[in-house]
């Protein structure tokens, strides 16, 4: 706690500085590819518990300056048993230039009930009841209290955890929300069969923020809900919930640039008490089966959810539908797609899921990093196989291989097209062949760009430290 009161204390001497002059927008530092095969600290050393889940989002907390990466629901895509769980880790930053290195996990806390029954990535079965059922997506630390708040996808769900995983809280769901048939009212929290209404499978809570204060939460849906486009809506739910209460505040309507490609959100980052980095993002580029290498498009985008209208009770595609949609720039704050590493061929990842904003940097801007997904470089059949998948970077391409889990054998092509193919002959050469990497990209902020930026104010007990510490230095000073 000693350093966390001496890092406020040096932040507030540094915002007494002078401002440097404005950048016209974030550029690109510097990206990490880490391992694809890489463990974390659980002590687990098989696919299914220990491989490393980079990144279904990020979060910087600057209470504390940690860094928090969340794994999804694990690598069987919802049809095999695993514990979930949130990874803290360390990052050299250079303080004048932004650039990255030496990412290092340094703990990892799996969620576990108030009971200490495992928070699992499988799907919920019964499918009409969530259960320990976990798809974890959206992850910001409250600083109130310091508690890990969790935004899920089955749900969708939001919930609150202490600092060692136990869940202390359950939000509930709006109605209009649940993934169910409108007729009968049966929910399906597994897939979309028999739902006509609410969330689509596996684009529930994708996006969480917080406001500087502790007061709201903003849960995101990743794309439109059954009975407001689907697949072919543009508009995706915001929805606003007080802590203190627990109580929904507010629901507002986001629109994305389109909705071909499997488009959605993928993360939401507060800048204040009403406007946030949104990251919206295609389904191409460099990941497993499925995938397209072909035009990825992955963008960040500021807007303003002032002025917009709550459509708590709004069908949002309904003939004649009057609102008012949350404001977005028309220039994004970046365009991940067109910043490569050469680790995958200089070809963008296919999930950008994680945005954060870090520690200020000696000009007076601030690190952005953006974090990948890259599913466990696991794929899996409708029957439950699995298979790593490989890739091996060329001069401005990448080639794709499925094979038996950690061998090269029974190797198959994966074509530009996502599509699997023919088996590989034996005696093939799979030199220079890794597992997909996890992505960090840092950049650097224009100061232009967050002149209205809050950070999240201190838990109420590091402000009673600092206060305290600064009582001190006035009774030593006067001592003098």
């Amino acid at each position: 706690m000693k350093s966390t009161t001496l890092a406020l204390v040096a932040a507030l001497a540094t915002s007494l500085g002078l401002s440097a002059p404005a950048q016209a927008a974030a550029t690109f530092v510097n990206g990490l590819a880490l391992p694809g095969s890489a463990l974390d600290v659980s002590g687990g050393t098989s696919v299914n518990d220990g491989r490393m889940g980079y990144f279904s989002d990020l979060y910087y907390d600057a209470n504390r300056s940690e860094w928090w990466g969340l794994s999804d629901r694990g690598p069987g895509g919802g049809t095999l048993s695993y514990d979930t769980r949130v990874q803290r880790f360390t990052l050299d930053i250079n303080a004048t230039t932004g650039a990255i290195s030496n990412f290092q996990v340094v703990q990892t806390v799996k969620f576990t009930t108030a009971s200490g029954q495992a928070f699992n990535g499988i799907a919920p079965n019964p499918s009409s009841t969530l259960g320990g059922s976990f798809d974890p997506e959206g992850l910001v630390i409250n600083p109130r209290n310091g508690n890990f708040l969790v935004s899920d996808e089955y749900g969708p769900s939001l919930y609150e955890f202490n600092r060692s995983g136990q869940l202390v809280r359950t939000f509930s769901t709006p109605s209009n929300l649940i993934p169910r048939n409108a007729a009968t009212g049966v929910a399906n929290h597994a897939g979309d069969a028999g739902n006509t209404a609410g969330k689509r499978t596996n684009r529930g809570f994708e996006g969480l923020a917080v406001s500087p204060n502790g007061q709201f939460a903003f849960a995101m849906l990743q794309s439109a809900m059954l009975d407001e486009g689907g697949a072919d809506g543009v508009y995706n739910r915001i929805v606003k919930f007080d802590l203190s209460t627990g109580a929904v505040a507010g629901q507002y309507a986001y629109k994305m640039e389109g909705s071909s490609q499997g488009r959605g959100i993928s993360a939401l980052v507060a800048i204040n008490d009403h406007e946030f980095d949104v990251l919206e993002r295609n389904n191409r580029g460099v990941g497993v089966p499925e995938a397209n290498l072909a035009a990825p498009n992955k963008k960040v985008f500021r807007i303003d959810i002032d002025g917009a209208t709550d459509v708590s009770e709004i069908d949002l595609d309904a003939p004649g539908a009057s609102f008012t949609e949350v404001s977005k720039t028309a220039t994004p704050v970046v365009d991940l797609a067109t910043d490569t590493l050469s680790e995958l061929g200089n070809v963008s990842p296919e999930k950008w899921e994680g945005w954060a904003i870090g520690p200020k940097l000696a000009d007076g801007t601030y690190l952005m990093l953006a974090g990948t997904d890259n599913d466990y470089s696991i794929t899996q059949n409708a029957s439950g196989e699995q298979f790593e998948v490989f890739i091996k970077a060329g001069v401005g391409t990448v080639t794709r291989i499925q094979c038996d889990i950690g061998t090269f054998n029974n190797c198959k092509s994966i074509g530009g097209n996502g599509l699997v193919g023919v088996a590989l002959p034996t005696g093939t050469d799979f030199t220079g062949y890794t597992a997909i990497p996890g992505v960090l990209h840092a950049y650097k902020s224009g100061l232009g760009d967050m002149t209205n930026y809050v950070q999240a104010v201190p838990e109420p007990e590091t402000i009673a430290l600092l206060g305290a510490g600064l009582a001190v230095m006035t009774w030593v000073r006067r001592r003098r």
